[in-house]
């Protein structure tokens, strides 16, 4: 019989980490701004990575004690020193971890090659349904920039099928990798038609070639000729032959130079003759979902706010005189973010809200049930630093969870409607000159009194009766977006 003590072999090895003494390597990871310096054991990095093996054959570069040193820029020091501790004790803790963390830590166990910890990941995450829905576009994203995640990519793809005007409509459709377009192409269940797949198609095809002339009359043979190169692996997966006679004529004949001219010549005669036998591969029709597609179900609304609160917040986004009512509120509150499941630390808002526009970002007030808040229709940009313009956000507060006399502030001058802190450590969302602000010295907004809502300087009046600093109990971000018809 055989006896193992791996609990007692992880704990050893992990000390190992606190070790100043016997280490020979370096690693230093993160950006300059934010870089932190590890140390570690050439012989442990070498029999558990093969990325580190190679790393370590093939580095010349030490320090004045030769010591080896290894850079990692593109993972974070918090990233790389939870992928650290897994090396040396071969435990992931995900408990207490927000799922953005998640993810960031399964592209960065891709990169170094531990394909073991990248698939448990995978897999977590795809559990994780309603975050993965909540930041479709960005993990879709990476999903393709790093060619890996085939689970998660199927996952995405049967949800696309279903609802293909997440990615399609989506803002950031231009800038989808090729790979991720060609892939949704291929699959013959989208339930899209096949004209509007077109349509599509140029439009991603034209928005990788900025310099092409906004007029179709206007372009020359080496237009056509470029939208041509770049859409090569996608032209050839439309079924032309699905597409009506009318279609054909009014989107697919402008563009005929970048089609084949025995396809072009093809379309052409089965638009007169359709029985005729033609040379073109004719690619089989789409599938048709025969049930009924389930309706989108806003899970977990939110734990602050109702559908009520909701309902005038939109009429404000509106500028409408009379409130929503909850029946006919056009817009779907989206949850980014919320404190108690993602975490209060203000780096937290940045990472997970970046890129984000058209959000609320709701607070609860400690020790008051008040509900303050605002609205910013400008993208938020952890990269970005100082005042920014808008004419369209506003500030509002709510005295507890009745929506009976809320106060509403709009912007008044735009020019500092909003403020994106350069120190993103202790600042999060920052509106006009302290007239809403989150901040903690602490890395936890429920901590310390230091969120702000203070005499206005830029917004028409104060959100609250008080200008005192406070604390939160919870706070969460939504993504207001139109719902569809």
């Amino acid at each position: 019989m055989s006896f193992k003590f791996l609990d007692k072999l992880s704990q050893d090895f992990s000390e190992l980490l606190n070790d100043k003494e016997e280490y020979n390597v370096i690693i230093e990871a993160g950006q300059e701004q934010n870089k932190k310096t590890f140390t570690a054991h050439s012989v442990v990095l070498r029999y558990r990575s093969s990325h580190f093996n190679k790393e370590l054959t093939n580095n010349v570069t030490n320090d004045g004690n030769y010591n080896k040193i290894i850079t990692i820029p593109n993972i974070s020091a918090q990233i790389f020193e939870i992928i650290l501790r897994y090396i040396y004790g071969g435990t992931i803790n995900t408990e207490n971890m927000n799922t953005r963390t998640v993810h960031d830590l399964m592209v960065a166990a891709n990169e170094l090659k531990f394909e073991e910890l990248s698939e448990k990941l995978e897999n977590y995450l795809i559990e994780s349904k309603a975050w993965l829905k909540t930041h479709f576009t960005f993990v879709y994203h990476s999903i393709f920039k790093n060619n890996a995640f085939k689970n998660l990519e199927k996952f995405y793809n049967d949800i696309i099928t279903k609802y293909p005007n997440l990615i399609f409509e989506s803002a950031g459709f231009t800038s989808l990798h090729e790979s991720a377009l060609v892939s949704i192409l291929k699959r013959d269940d989208l339930q899209m038609k096949e004209s509007e797949i077109w349509n599509y198609v140029i439009k991603w095809g034209t928005a990788q070639n900025p310099a092409l002339p906004e007029k179709l009359e206007e372009w020359s043979d080496e237009n056509f000729t470029n939208l041509k190169t770049t859409l090569q692996q996608c032209l050839p997966l439309i079924r032309y032959f699905q597409i009506t006679s009318s279609d054909i004529i009014d989107k697919i004949k402008p563009y005929k130079k970048i089609l084949d001219k025995q396809l072009w010549n093809d379309l052409k005669q089965h638009l007169i003759l359709p029985d005729r036998p033609i040379e073109s591969i004719i690619l089989p029709s789409r599938l048709v979902l025969t049930e009924e597609l389930p309706t989108r179900i806003n899970q977990s609304f939110s734990t602050i706010i109702s559908e009520e609160h909701a309902a005038m917040i939109s009429s404000w986004i509106d500028n409408q005189l009379t409130s929503y009512s909850s029946r006919n509120n056009p817009y779907e509150f989206q949850l980014i973010l919320r404190g108690s499941k993602d975490g209060f630390a203000p780096r937290t808002f940045w990472d997970i809200c970046d890129g984000h526009d058209n959000t609320v970002v709701i607070t609860k007030v400690e020790g008051t049930n008040e509900i303050v808040g605002g609205f910013n229709p400008s993208a938020w940009d952890k990269t970005k630093n100082g005042w920014v313009k808008t004419n369209k956000s506003f500030i509002f507060s709510f005295k507890d969870v009745n929506i009976q006399n809320p106060i509403l502030s709009r912007v008044r001058n735009e020019i500092y409607a909003l403020l994106y802190s350069h120190n993103k450590d202790n600042y999060g969302p920052s509106f006009g000159n302290c007239e809403f602000m989150m901040r903690s010295d602490v890395f936890n907004f429920t901590v310390d009194k230091l969120n702000w809502c203070y005499n206005p300087s830029f917004y028409e009046k104060s959100i609250r009766t008080t200008n005192d600093e406070f604390s939160i109990i919870d706070y969460e971000v939504f993504e207001v977006v139109k719902k569809s018809i």
